[in-house]
């Protein structure tokens, strides 16, 4: 949020929450792909936080505490919470608690700190539609109309790729899902992560995103982009201290070495309030593919609408952005416009907890398209960075007659010419348990072209 929001919070409360960009010489603090080893890096970020907790206040102790037990899954953390003045995430290089003006000055002043904003609490980009469905005997048709299919001829299925996954957790125990999932975390409401958590789902939307990412094709059709990728899946919002939540999921998913996030929500309009964890996610070559939104055009949500993630807006099977697609220009001279593209978030048919399967339509959706394509690129190029997967993905995409550039930016992606502008070759067919037996030359795939209903 901007600084007269910090101001407003602290004239009315006396105290605000807010995040801290630690210097990246301050000890303990790891770097990029240069991790400390996990005891290590305990014992440093306990300190780091000891010397800055007299920086911080526990306001509303009570509430803090019962906080904590409305998560009724871990009663134990209600005292860790009750007595935490501030939590370190070494691996992003921040620190969050709440201050007050006494402490905000100090904190100005601390050579340790780079920046301090206020910490905003975002909201889940909930889809538009939802509605109970079956698996065709089909390939889904978001997946024809990316040319999916063409990297799965060559070989590529997300083999070997960890995506991160933020969102609503995930029913790991679905047919979809069940072998899919590499790692996962829960945070409670207070942001502290859950001991022992298995893969589960307090809402719906995350097990329909997880499954667009990786879904596993049966005898009725496929509908997940890379599956033979996996997930490190936290589950972070909503409810509860939803900015703590969050950056416990970054922090732990640049533990697990992913370079790929999915992430669907955000805050309504602009804010700069989540730059510093986007900077963070970058500098560690993570890639942030988020959503831009479901408010319609002149609209857009943070940190969707950054300059540095690859934000993705909806599109139908009928060539349109959906109308419920958020687009916006801002006054920038670097990515101007968003969302930087458009992918399929209209019908999109997905698994959801319980076994079951349901079409959804949102910007939610269009996202995890987009991370399971960077996983697929990712499968035949592992040495390819952040940037080198979304310069593909960007310089694949055109603008179909149907879309304005004003709604679609770049328009759509294509698969098969992101991999050929990712590796410089032309797509060769190899063995694959989703492709052909034998390698041969790579097959000609025609135009994707609505097939009738």
């Amino acid at each position: 949020m901007a600084q007269s929001d910090l101001e407003a919070t602290l004239q009315a409360n006396g105290y605000a929450k807010v995040i801290v960009s630690l210097r990246k010489d301050v000890g303990g603090l790891a770097t990029a792909n240069g991790h400390e080893a996990p005891s290590l890096a305990a014992a440093t970020t306990s300190a780091t936080e000891s010397s800055l907790e007299s920086h911080f206040i526990l306001p509303n102790e009570a509430q803090v505490e019962n906080l904590a037990l409305a998560s009724g899954r871990n009663f134990a953390l209600a005292t860790a919470a009750k007595s935490r003045r501030v939590r370190v995430y070494p691996r992003l290089g921040l620190a969050i608690g709440y201050a007050d003006r006494t402490g905000i000055a100090a904190l100005e002043n601390d050579p340790r700190v780079e920046e301090i904003v206020h910490a905003a609490q975002p909201s889940l980009i909930r889809p538009v539609a939802a509605k109970t469905a079956k698996l065709a005997a089909s390939t889904s048709w978001g997946l024809r109309r990316l040319n999916i299919e063409a990297l799965w001829d060559a070989g590529f299925t997300g083999q070997g790729v960890v995506v991160g996954h933020l969102d609503t957790g995930v029913d790991g125990t679905h047919p979809a899902l069940k072998s899919a999932i590499a790692a996962f975390a829960e945070f409670d409401m207070t942001g502290e992560r859950v001991p022992n958590a298995k893969p589960t789902d307090s809402d719906r939307h995350g097990t329909h995103t997880a499954g667009t990412i990786v879904g596993r094709a049966g005898g009725k059709g496929a509908f997940g982009v890379a599956p033979k990728a996996k997930l490190a899946s936290a589950m972070v919002i909503e409810g509860g201290q939803v900015i703590d939540r969050i950056l416990g999921g970054m922090e732990w998913i640049v533990e697990q070495d992913v370079r790929i996030m999915s992430m669907s929500l955000g805050l309504r309009g602009y804010t700069p309030a989540f730059e510093v964890l986007i900077a963070a996610l970058r500098s560690a070559n993570v890639l942030p593919v988020i959503a831009v939104g479901n408010e319609f055009a002149s609209t857009s949500r943070s940190p969707g609408n950054y300059d540095n993630v690859l934000s993705v807006g909806a599109m139908g099977e009928d060539e349109m952005v959906a109308d419920f697609s958020s687009s916006q220009r801002f006054n920038r001279p670097n990515d101007p416009l968003v969302p930087d593209l458009v992918a399929p978030g209209v019908d999109v048919l997905s698994c959801v907890p319980g076994g079951g399967y349901e079409k959804m339509s949102g910007s939610s959706m269009a996202t995890p398209h987009i991370a399971g394509l960077a996983a697929l690129l990712l499968s035949a190029k592992p040495t390819a960075s952040a940037q080198d997967l979304e310069k593909a993905i960007l310089a694949s995409c055109s603008l179909v007659p149907t879309m304005p550039a004003a709604r679609a930016n770049r328009g759509v992606p294509d698969g098969a010419k992101a991999l050929a502008l990712l590796t410089g070759a032309p797509l060769a067919v190899a063995a694959t348990t989703l492709g052909p037996k034998k390698v041969k030359t790579a097959k000609k795939h025609t135009p994707w072209k609505k097939q009738a209903a």
